[in-house]
């Protein structure tokens, strides 16, 4: 660590009032510091505060309110805008590992935070592609999630609407359904080598009786098999805690939320869950890999104190904490390995991420690196205000040691290339590279290949399709893996990357999908399918 902070970097971890994580055992980490340094003042907007008033306090937190009353709101506001323009989110897959030792060790597909290094490889003919393969949107009367996509070696699975649909990689008659009891919540990106991933769904069906099914249900689904290995809920009295979003990381499937985390072995065993009496509870939590990391909220909503904790995934003690600064209500985990974390200190874009964070968790304070700054929508990257995982638009290396963002769009197909994606430091938070973009159509960051090259997605324009590149993350030459053909353009363009569909490149193939099943409008047509696949085909 250096001894002087980055420039710009003061302000983030000065010290803070202390805070226990929840869990079995628990431990108490003292305030992470910064080298001394300028204090810049970071102005946070006004939120909306949840409903029913401050964050209810419990291990993991007690209480019964959830950021799902709030989006069930908000989403009345943004289905008009989700609608217009659709969206994109990139699940990520990690390269191999021991499955033994590590059972949720990611597959190599769209990895945001790779281990490996760009190698030596020969550079690869460019795939002619074109739509092979598409899945209908299923027929509904209202809007229902189905977000979740991910790739085996020989299935490309979608959540569907109540249920996972497992398919042939390159689409067809489902192989398998696996049923669940309610809309899906949330899907982890992370997929193991053995193919085990987890969803959060509702408890049931929309009904008159209850028209917004509370998400308390948690499920770890082998994806190889088309099997859901267990359903689990955590009982809070007579009701259920809901949760927000849930994830895998160290063995571990962890849910958290408003009403506070609870977590599970491989094999079902419930690890800890919320206590009476506590004053914090775990917004999250952030898998990948060997690591499990909290983002633990303490004290009253509007002047909350959050804390970012590496955990030991077997029994949810503390091994690392860091102490965000007071201001900041939300916190988004970017990557476990390195921990890199994102911070809204006055974003104005509607990214919700201002700064990332480069976080040292090898000692029981965490120290801040480094300081990389989206300065005001100059570079792009996207993390939904109340999410801790899901960041998008960014891929992050370990190898490499840097964070990829693409530059803002130019907007001119006649002045050269659209953007660039812009190297970053992890260490210094300095620019270290770039890549030029092309003529018209935007570069966007997918994750890493099995190589460590970064993958990025070209947009497919009016008299384009889009395409995937690799960069190298050495010379960040750029070389391209797959064209698809100007006749699929409308098609494609249906799932927009800077929004809320999901994107996948796997097996030389493009797997793009909605994470919503909506019914046709004005701006929905009843041919936009739920999902695509682009590739050489027969």
């Amino acid at each position: 660590m250096p001894q002087t902070p980055p420039q710009g970097a003061g302000g983030y971890g000065y010290p803070q009032p202390q805070s226990v994580h929840a869990q079995p055992t628990q431990v108490s980490m003292p305030a992470a510091t910064y080298p001394p340094g300028p204090q810049p003042q970071y102005g946070y907007p006004p939120q909306a505060p949840y409903p029913g008033g401050p964050v209810p306090g419990g291990p993991g937190g007690g209480g019964k309110q959830s950021k799902q009353r709030m989006m069930i709101i908000i989403s009345a506001v943004v289905a008009v805008a989700l609608i217009v323009v659709g969206g994109i989110f990139f699940a990520t897959k990690d390269d191999g590992g021991d499955q033994a030792k590590n059972p949720d060790k990611k597959t190599s597909q769209n990895d945001t935070s790779g281990t490996t290094g760009g190698k030596d490889v020969p550079a690869p003919e460019t795939i002619d592609a074109k739509l092979i393969n598409k899945i209908d949107m299923p027929k509904v009367s209202d809007q229902i999630t189905t977000e979740g996509m991910w790739v085996t070696d020989d299935t490309f699975v979608k959540a569907d609407v109540y249920k996972v649909v497992g398919y042939p990689l390159d689409g067809g008659s489902p192989k398998w359904t696996i049923p669940l009891a309610g809309e899906v919540c949330w899907s982890s990106d992370h997929l193991s080598e053995d193919g085990l991933t987890t969803i959060l769904f509702a408890e049931a069906k929309p009904s008159k009786e209850d028209k917004y099914p509370s998400c308390t249900e948690v499920g770890l689904f082998d994806l190889n098999n088309g099997k859901m290995l267990w359903q689990k809920h955590v009982s809070d009295g007579d009701d259920k805690l809901r949760f927000d979003e849930v994830t895998l990381g160290g063995g571990t499937v962890a849910a958290g939320g408003t009403s506070g985390g609870a977590a599970w072995s491989i094999d079902g065993k419930l690890l800890w869950k919320p206590q009476p009496g506590e004053e914090c509870s775990d917004d999250g939590y952030a898998g990948g890999g060997d690591k499990l990391i909290a983002v633990r909220r303490c004290g009253q909503y509007d002047n909350p104190q959050l804390q970012v904790q590496t955990l030991n995934p077997k029994n949810g003690k503390v091994k690392s904490s860091y102490k965000v600064s007071s201001g900041l209500d939300y916190v988004h985990v970017a990557s476990t390995d390195p921990l890199v974390i994102g911070l809204d200190a006055g974003d104005t874009t509607g990214a919700s991420v201002s700064d990332f964070l480069t976080i040292d968790d090898s000692h029981k304070e965490g120290k801040v690196v480094s300081k990389i700054s989206t300065e005001g929508g100059k570079y792009n990257a996207d993390c939904k205000t109340t999410d801790v995982e899901h960041c998008k638009l960014i891929a992050i290396s370990k190898s490499a040691n840097a964070l990829y963002m693409g530059s803002e769009d130019r907007g001119s197909a006649t002045s050269g290339t659209a953007n660039e994606i812009v190297a970053f430091s992890l260490k210094t938070g300095k620019p270290i590279g770039k890549t030029d973009g092309v003529t018209g159509a935007a570069l966007t960051p997918l994750g890493l290949d099995k190589d460590g090259f970064v993958l990025a997605y070209q947009e497919s324009t009016y008299d384009q399709g889009g395409a995937v590149w690799r960069i190298d993350p050495k010379s960040y030459e750029k070389d391209k893996l797959l064209q698809n053909q100007a006749a699929d353009h409308q098609v494609e363009s249906v799932f927009n990357v800077e929004y809320s569909a999901e994107v996948i490149y796997a097996n030389q193939r493009l797997y793009m999908s909605d994470t919503y099943a909506t019914k046709p409008t004005s701006s929905y047509d009843k041919n936009d399918p739920l999902a695509v696949i682009f590739g050489a085909g027969g």
